[in-house]
């Protein structure tokens, strides 16, 4: 397919330096988005595809292996199906790849292509994580919802003195450690956390520990034992509980990858900062190189 071609030709004009995983396809093709993490694409479908199969064999023209995911909207259709068929362990075209190391502006991670509908980083927070590394020296930092830890190699590389990674999942915990060690930097396990988000903030609150830099990078839909979240509904709970461990002039990154406007994810927060001084120090969303349709919304707001 010749669009396939055209946009990579427009994406690896603008790329950045030292970074090998970019979106591919987005807008091109109606219910399609393709990322590249080197030699790999994983083709993610939002809609019946009857096609599904021609694109994976015209993208397989131009790299080595081709994974699918497939992204039912409705969420009790994506309940019901089973794991393998939304995300087939295997590639539908060429060889099985079990991890492969990516460059993201010269940061290392390890990507996992047949690891269900997520492989290792979301590619649309890279200016996010840019922000984090221009910005993170001699800082303390607190990554919640931290995944494979991007954001928290992102701080250390930028020289923070320390970033504590913060997860439900030991297992994601344990491949951001990975991670971390991919870009020559110390693992210590006390800044691998696992547990839920909330009943974290409100330990280190009564602890009274703070951090300079608070990021928030919840999924839309979260459940644990302890708490369930939904960001259209509960994101101002999570700021406010991130403002009482935000030291004095620290920041707190807002992050959202839920559709809606502008102004409604705004006044989400300032309802969480409610009798707390601030100032909005930027806002953005994922990097116009490679994203035309992302939903994700990034707001920094510094305490005062």
């Amino acid at each position: 397919m010749k669009v396939l071609a055209e946009a990579l030709a427009r994406r690896l004009e603008r790329l950045p330096e030292g970074t090998t995983c970019f979106r591919w396809i987005d807008g091109e093709l109606p219910g399609v988005t393709v990322d590249r993490f080197g030699p790999v694409a994983v083709l993610s479908l939002y809609r019946d595809a009857p096609d599904e199969q021609a694109i994976a064999e015209a993208l397989g023209e131009l790299v080595e292996s081709v994974y699918v995911k497939r992204r039912p909207r409705e969420a009790r259709k994506l309940a019901n199906e089973t794991p393998e068929l939304l995300a087939p362990p295997l590639p539908l075209i060429g060889k099985a790849v079990e991890a492969i190391t990516v460059s993201e502006l010269g940061a290392q991670f390890e990507i996992r292509p047949g690891n269900g509908l997520s492989v290792g980083l979301y590619l649309d927070a890279r200016d996010a994580r840019a922000w984090v590394r221009a910005n993170a020296r001699g800082r303390t930092v607190l990554n919640t919802f931290a995944y494979t830890c991007g954001f928290g190699v992102a701080a250390r590389l930028g020289g923070a003195k320390r970033a504590v990674n913060l997860d439900a999942s030991r297992k994601v915990l344990d491949w951001g450690e990975r991670n971390h060690s991919l870009n020559s930097l110390s693992v210590d396990r006390y800044d691998f956390v696992s547990g839920d988000t909330f009943d974290w903030l409100g330990r280190f609150a009564k602890k009274g520990e703070s951090f300079d830099l608070v990021i928030l990078d919840p999924p839309g839909f979260a459940t644990t034992r302890t708490s369930r979240f939904t960001a259209e509904r509960d994101y101002h709970r999570l700021v406010e509980a991130a403002a009482k461990v935000t030291a004095p002039g620290g920041v707190i990154l807002a992050m959202c990858n839920v559709a809606q406007t502008e102004r409604a994810f705004e006044e989400q927060i300032s309802r969480g900062l409610v009798g707390r001084k601030s100032r909005e120090v930027a806002r953005f969303g994922a990097s116009a190189i490679d994203f035309v349709n992302a939903d994700l919304r990034c707001h920094l707001v510094e305490l005062i």
